[in-house]
């Protein structure tokens, strides 16, 4: 079974659907309103859990009601605890998601997710070190990213970054992580002095831009190869990437090549859009085998 640690964000979406996105200064009426748990990191730990791996979570919520539904659901799907914790007087994360016009817009707020420091990190070092891969996402503080950079390139352990929210990471933090999945807006902001092609070359076998319905694209050293997708009818996008994040990881920590993990991950991120919510669609191991 893949040890996975995810370090990161936990949050509760309230996701409102709408047939379009109101102008400034415009109202509209919604066609339904929902909370279902989210966050970049919990949605990670949560998928990987799905499609078979040993997943420890690392991260804070708040004290409050919208804590509980999400450690509460952490249980339910089986992702490990034991270093998530309710911060005194702090707010749970929230993303606040309007899904229209085939597509999402998010507005995220950090909450008990900026509680996520070095410090905190630092209690859960044994499970990092004795992890096949971890995965970290930017919706927890900067110094953390670097510092968890440099912890398991100093243990040896293999750092899965994804670069969302998008902001600009330190040439040192790219080089110390063993895989980048960058978006194609991701890649132009941590590029933005090479074009796409170059970033690639650059970084053969490391950095892997997804790109929705085209599939994902990398260099393998010798030449730039891109993975198609899988054709399906999107119901709810919220939740992909972080479905493909973490698929690649069980893949890659399974011992799969670097085609077949992204095949792997693409058809479970296909799956995941087929269902509302970030989390809801989120395929489980036999799901995805079976529909390869």
């Amino acid at each position: 079974m893949a040890k996975l640690t995810v370090i990161g964000s936990s949050s509760m979406d309230l996701v409102v659907t709408a047939p379009k996105r109101p102008s400034k200064g415009e109202t509209i009426l919604g066609e339904s309103f929902k909370t279902v748990p989210g966050g970049k990191g919990a949605n990670q730990a949560v998928a990987a859990s799905r499609l078979g791996a040993e997943v420890y979570m690392i991260g804070c919520v708040g004290d409050d009601a919208f804590g509980k539904a999400i450690l509460e659901n952490f249980k339910k799907n089986h992702v490990l605890t034991t270093y998530v914790e309710p911060v005194t007087g702090m707010e749970s994360g929230t993303a606040h998601i309007t899904l229209a016009e085939g597509d999402n817009s998010i507005i995220v707020v950090k909450g008990a997710n900026n509680y996520v420091t070095p410090e905190f990190v630092e209690k859960a070092l044994d499970v990092i070190r004795e992890s096949d891969i971890v995965l970290i996402q930017q919706e927890i503080p900067e110094e953390t990213v670097e510092y968890v950079s440099e912890k398991c390139h100093q243990f040896g352990v293999p750092l899965l970054l994804n670069p969302a929210p998008a902001r600009p990471i330190r040439k040192e933090v790219i080089e110390k992580a063993a895989y980048l999945t960058p978006n194609e807006l991701e890649t132009s902001i941590l590029f933005d002095k090479k074009n796409l092609h170059e970033s690639l070359i650059e970084y053969p076998n490391k950095v892997f831009i997804t790109e929705g319905k085209n599939g994902v694209r990398f260099h393998n050293g010798e030449k730039e190869i891109v993975v198609p997708s899988y054709p399906v009818e999107a119901l709810d996008t919220t939740g992909a990437g972080d479905t493909f994040n973490a698929a690649f990881a069980v893949a890659l920590a399974e011992g799969k090549s670097f085609e077949e993990s992204i095949r792997f991950a693409n058809r479970a991120a296909s799956l995941s859009v087929t269902k509302f919510g970030a989390q809801g669609g989120m395929p489980t191991r036999k799901e995805v085998e079976e529909s390869m």
